[in-house]
């Protein structure tokens, strides 16, 4: 997504609105083994609300993954 940044005044410049992306490495207790994630901030909370096992079968569902 593209926007601008308005300074105090007012000047107008060009600027992106980049994903809050993380690269992260979770161990999957039921496997006994590491995966690795590129999860969004939101991610990270979900996955620390219902845990690793749920949210996968989660993404997987909405087809935000193939396998795991």
């Amino acid at each position: 997504m593209v926007g601008n940044n308005v300074s105090h005044s007012k000047r107008r410049t060009k600027r992106t609105f980049e994903v809050n992306l993380f690269d992260k490495k979770l161990f999957l207790q039921e496997e006994n083994r590491w995966i690795n994630l590129r999860v969004s901030a939101a991610g990270i909370r979900f996955i620390n609300k219902v845990g690793l096992k749920k949210a996968l079968e989660d993404a997987k569902s909405k087809g935000f993954i193939k396998s795991f």
